[in-house]
């Protein structure tokens, strides 16, 4: 193969699609992306075996051909290059190296051959549909921060994506939750997910999903192709295709409290600003905040057996019974850091029951926190 290639698209590309490569691999061919040129284009391909991504790039192709080369270091390379660059890339007759030339820059990289490199993109889906980039970025945002890191209850380690009847309307809904606490994000269902099955995308393939997103324009359509198995996004010249996590989600529903009474109202910003100022007094994030809440007024206590106490006053909209609950410091600074709205409102019961949160600003949204003992 042999290719002229503009520097800047070249990096735009690699950066999507490098990250997928894990640093460390006992497979050699994972450590490396697929070039292919066809068509006056430059198709790339990397995988870690469950998430794969492509991306075509304009390219002035002199002589088709594919081979792999590192990621990480074709990367590198492109990146450390100035700007405005051309890029030429040309493999030897024997196809084991790759020149990447590029003015006075001449560099020489060790191929391995097209044909070791692995596919996982076989297989049919049986749902299609699509959302809108902004649509699909809420749904994720709003969720994401609640996925589990507990690899043993591996099945929490995603987003749950599914379709579900509510008011009379089909409504897309995800939902992430790691046993703490749980985010649920919905929005009505978009034409072709009727009856697509429950689906646990898993974390890495978020994380990726949400830096292509935050390249797309709000606008930009996003196509979403899913199996039992597999799931595959299309943002315009991207293709991700992943394989979902094997494993049941648990009934989340039964742990939304339906009959939590005590609504407790306040400004979003000020209670975050709060609790992010008394924590401070705590070396660990996730020291409890205590919540004294009593005739219109908010205390927020916690206590340092090493460093001290920290207390601050809100005035809020609260008219039931007194009460104090306590809960982690970083899952409340993580859930209004997601908040739409101005105002907030805590739905509580007692002290030992998980409590409720809305989301003033968006109506598809909302949180259970577990509460801590302090």
């Amino acid at each position: 193969m042999r290719i002229i290639i503009e520097r800047s698209n070249l990096l735009k590309s690699l950066g999507h699609v490098h990250r997928v490569v894990e640093r460390r691999n006992t497979i050699p061919i994972l450590s490396n992306v697929l070039l292919k040129a066809e068509g006056s284009a430059l198709r790339l391909k990397a995988t870690d075996l469950d998430l794969e991504i492509t991306e075509s790039v304009a390219a002035n192709d002199e002589q088709t051909g594919a081979t792999t080369v590192p990621a990480h270091l074709l990367y590198d390379i492109v990146r450390k290059l100035p700007d405005g660059a051309e890029v030429k890339l040309a493999t030897n007759a024997e196809g084991n190296q790759m020149a990447v030339t590029s003015g006075r820059s001449n560099f020489r990289l060790q191929c391995l051959p097209e044909s070791d490199f692995p596919d996982i993109t076989a297989g049919s889906f049986t749902h299609s549909f699509t959302i809108k980039a902004a649509d699909l970025a809420r749904l994720i945002e709003r969720t994401q921060f609640a996925i589990s890191t507990e690899e043993t209850r591996y099945y929490l380690n995603g987003i749950f994506l599914h379709t579900i009847e509510s008011d009379g309307d089909l409504r897309l809904r995800a939902v992430a939750t790691d046993g703490h606490r749980l985010a649920r994000a919905e929005m009505s269902a978009p034409s072709g997910s009727e009856g697509m099955p429950g689906i646990i995308v898993p974390r890495k393939t978020v994380g990726e999903l949400q830096k292509l997103l935050s390249d797309a324009e709000d606008a930009d359509e996003v196509k979403v192709e899913l199996s039992d198995s597999k799931i595959r996004f299309t943002i315009s010249a991207i293709v991700m295709t992943s394989k979902l996590i094997d494993g049941t989600f648990p009934d989340y529903q039964r742990v939304i409290p339906q009959n939590n009474d005590k609504a407790l109202t306040l400004d979003r910003q000020s209670f975050s600003a709060a609790v992010d100022r008394v924590s401070t007094i705590s070396s660990e994030r996730g020291r409890a905040v205590k919540l004294a809440v009593g005739d219109g007024q908010l205390v927020l206590t916690v206590n340092s057996p090493d460093a001290g106490t920290a207390t601050e006053e809100l005035s809020v909209g609260y008219d039931a019974d007194d009460i104090e609950i306590g809960f982690n410091a970083r899952y409340l600074l993580d859930i209004t850091g997601q908040l739409a709205g101005d105002e907030t409102v805590f739905m509580l019961a007692d002290a030992g029951s998980p409590t409720l949160i809305k989301d003033g600003g968006d109506d598809g949204t909302l949180y259970v926190l577990m509460p801590m003992r302090v």
